[in-house]
């Protein structure tokens, strides 16, 4: 029997879901916000996901339901749940991707590593805050931020004056979550996959690089990294995942700074641009990994096929024409590279693809994947 698989969310997760989908036989349907988006080649359904009716509708011809982002409000995931619906991940454990200070306190409890952070709900409190850490923190609206999307390095808490404004014009009310201003040396990314009967794999952690608020490069593994480092960021990012009892694919980014230590910094759980380096680059990748996983079967191998893999994302495309018309060329002078784009129209700072390569030898492969991303932006 076909084993069908839902998503919510027509973006470019979804779409790089669809090749291993068919690779191992599973029925992917995707329900898509509106026409033309990345993932149209396996879209079934166009409609609201924060409607409950269209998702229970879109989920009665699927066996389980995943999601190409965590937006879908609460309230549609409860109903889904109580509907009879697997949902993977659910609603228990999505709660803390979509709110941050339930993650900030939920990973206290667990006693995982990170910075020192509160609640803060007025100007006052933040500044007490700014005071009790050197005058410098980072504030962040707790629900919708991604890509350096509400997150703010502030020096007086008067530069937060319209967030708390516009916390006061929300009928939830509520506060902003300020951390502690890290040093760090650089930002890793631990990505984990768990299914529903427990087991887990953890791949390599790897270095991420961000550009004004944005990755911009994955090294995999991350270079020059201790082995007790790399099996602590595995040890947190295992325990994270069950702790919250994550089902699919988990992406925990981290600090490492300067004294040594990783501290949490943000969760997703999907499959995570730090991942798509394994397409290429690992037995198994992310998309079929989460795939595997929210079906409640075996997971696949997560090790590297290769010494390093490094993926480099495609940022806002061609001035002028389309990125498939520069293909020929980049082929022509980087054969060994692998090119995924998204279907998706050139834009200032968009994620409109990105390229792998994977090698012996880590600065061959870099320049392979840095020069190949170039020939794609003017």
């Amino acid at each position: 029997m076909t084993l069908r698989v839902g998503v919510v969310g027509g973006g470019q997760l979804a779409r790089m879901m669809i090749a291993p989908a068919v690779e191992i036989g599973i029925e992917l349907s995707v329900l898509a916000e509106q026409e033309g988006m990345a993932a149209k080649l396996a879209a079934t359904a166009v409609g609201d996901y924060h409607d409950a009716q269209t998702v229970l509708d879109f989920a009665r011809g699927v066996d389980v339901l995943t999601f190409d982002h965590e937006h879908v409000p609460q309230p549609v995931l409860r109903a889904l749940v109580d509907a009879g619906v697997a949902v993977h991940p659910g609603p228990d454990a999505l709660q803390y991707a979509q709110d941050k200070l339930a993650m900030r306190a939920r990973l206290d409890e667990l006693g995982m590593p990170q910075p020192d952070w509160a609640a803060v709900s007025d100007v006052a409190q933040l500044q007490a805050f700014l005071d009790d850490h050197g005058g410098r923190a980072v504030v962040k609206t707790p629900r919708g931020g991604y890509d350096g999307k509400g997150v703010r390095v502030v020096s007086a808490a008067t530069e937060a004056e319209n967030w708390f404004a516009a916390l006061a014009e929300d009928a939830h009310g509520g506060a902003l979550l300020a951390e502690e201003l890290v040093d760090f040396r650089r930002e890793l990314s631990q990505q984990v996959a768990r299914r529903p009967s427990g087991q887990v794999m953890a791949y390599p952690v790897v270095e991420t690089v961000q550009r004004d608020g944005v990755c911009a490069e994955v090294i995999a593994p991350a270079p020059h990294i201790s082995a007790r480092l790399a099996e602590v960021a595995g040890q947190v990012g295992v325990g994270i995942a069950e702790g919250l009892e994550v089902t699919g694919m988990l992406a925990v980014e981290m600090f490492e700074t300067t004294d040594d230590r990783v501290l949490v910094n943000e969760l997703a759980m999907r499959p995570h641009n730090s991942g798509h380096w394994s397409q290429d680059g690992a037995v198994t990748g992310q998309f079929e990994q989460h795939l595997r996983a929210v079906l409640d079967l075996p997971l696949g191998d997560p090790s590297p096929r290769q010494a390093w893999a490094v993926m480099v994302n495609i940022l806002g495309g061609p001035a002028e024409g389309t990125i498939d018309a520069r293909f020929a060329e980049v082929m022509a002078e980087h054969p060994d590279i692998k090119i995924h784009t998204y279907g998706k129209d050139p834009r200032p700072g968009r994620k409109v693809g990105h390229v792998n390569a994977v090698g012996d030898d880590l600065d061959d492969v870099a320049y392979d994947a840095r020069a190949a991303a170039a020939f794609f932006a003017d």
